[in-house]
């Protein structure tokens, strides 16, 4: 059976389809509400999406009033699937999910080479194991850390000693698939976004934790992206004159003070061997003064960040997610001591909240990033 079409890129009908496909099911007065739109028109801008196959009207709700309840209109979530692939350093993660990124099924594969035409192989043959859980592959999505230009040329990605790699188009060639690639955390602030802890919000931020400090944020709506998005500059973000250089001699920057590795190298030299991240949080924990000296250090850092962002985008929420992302959890009194150095008195309380490590939702995010080229006929947000 052939899968129901999108509406046009364009128009009200596509408007429907975006508000159901985002938040709902929703009723007819709800959606017509959202859009600004008159019962009639809503009538009939949905008729042919019914018809389609693309919206269902869900089971009937009570209203509180006397008579019928309502038959609030959803998308058929089951009729297109998408593959989400987050690319590390070693391996590649995949997903299979639905329209709504939720995941069917789930693979990973290790990297045999870094040649992207190698990668290139790897991926085709994790996303045809992907495929092989679901209907059809309607297209693609590649998330990595780096730097991606025209959401097909991984222009600079270090751990890969990617420059200028034509990763979306050697992809396509193996796989007969729409593939869009973008930046890993850019595809986790769309999937927060869209299906996430941040959809609804005017205003959010993401802050990730891991090998290096990344920063998302999505304002009125619409995820904020330039042409340095993917650089890591959040990193050179100063947070204590006194603090630790980072590889490129900043004192006291976010990346010398709140990655993976740095908190592990300080504690290795003041203890005096080897430890890694998990051992550093875990001595933090049962009290080890160095290791607690150096954790609160970090989530003192981290504090002083959350406040700024919030302070510099107004920030209704702000999301703690990456590798590292437990830091905030056992540094949590110092997270909230920084926040508070920085952050007004009288100035709302910071909503965050901390997302443990989760594999599965960067690849989640890849998704969005194929299901936002189906959907929207762009490589990012419209919304």
């Amino acid at each position: 059976m052939t899968p129901p079409p999108w509406p046009p890129k364009s128009g009200a009908s596509r408007a429907v389809a975006l508000q159901i496909l985002r938040y709902g099911p929703l009723s007819r007065s709800e959606v017509a509400r959202r859009l600004d739109l008159s019962q009639g028109s809503l009538t009939r801008l949905s008729a042919p999406l019914l018809e389609s196959g693309l919206l269902v009207e869900a089971d009937e709700q009570p209203t509180g009033r006397v008579g019928r309840g309502s038959r609030p209109l959803d998308v058929v979530a089951e009729s297109h699937h998408f593959v989400g692939i987050k690319l590390t350093g070693e391996r590649a993660f995949g997903v299979a999910t639905n329209l709504r990124s939720e995941v069917a099924a789930e693979a990973d594969a290790p990297l045999a080479s870094r040649d992207p035409g190698a990668v290139a192989d790897t991926l085709a043959s994790l996303t045809r194991e992907l495929a092989d859980a679901v209907p059809s592959v309607t297209a693609l999505g590649i998330g990595l850390g780096g730097l991606v230009l025209d959401s097909s040329v991984v222009a600079r990605a270090p751990f890969l000693d990617w420059v200028d790699a034509p990763l979306g188009r050697l992809v396509e060639e193996r796989t007969g698939l729409p593939t869009v690639v973008g930046n890993d955390l850019t595809a986790l602030t769309e999937f927060e976004h869209w299906f996430g802890a941040g959809q609804g919000l005017d205003r959010f931020a993401i802050v990730t934790l891991g090998a290096a400090v990344g920063y998302g944020t999505v304002i009125h709506d619409r995820i904020v992206l330039g042409p340095d998005s993917g650089v890591g500059l959040v990193g050179h973000w100063p947070l204590d004159p006194l603090g630790p250089l980072c590889p490129d001699g900043h004192r006291g920057c976010a990346q010398s003070i709140l990655t993976m590795p740095s908190i592990t190298r300080l504690l290795s030299e003041a203890l005096g061997r080897p430890v890694d991240y998990d051992d550093a949080l875990d001595l933090a924990e049962a009290g080890d003064p160095a290791a607690r000296a150096i954790v609160d250090q970090g989530g003192h850092g981290l504090g002083r960040l959350i406040a700024a962002v919030a302070n510099l985008t107004l920030a209704e929420r702000v999301l703690i997610g990456g590798e590292g992302a437990r830091l905030a959890e056992v540094a949590s009194d110092a997270v909230q001591a920084g926040i508070r150095l920085d952050r007004d008195r009288r100035a709302s309380p910071v909503d965050v909240v901390v997302h443990l490590a989760d594999t599965r939702k960067w690849c989640r995010g890849a998704a969005v990033l194929a299901i936002q080229r189906y959907v929207l006929g762009m490589d990012d947000g419209d919304l």
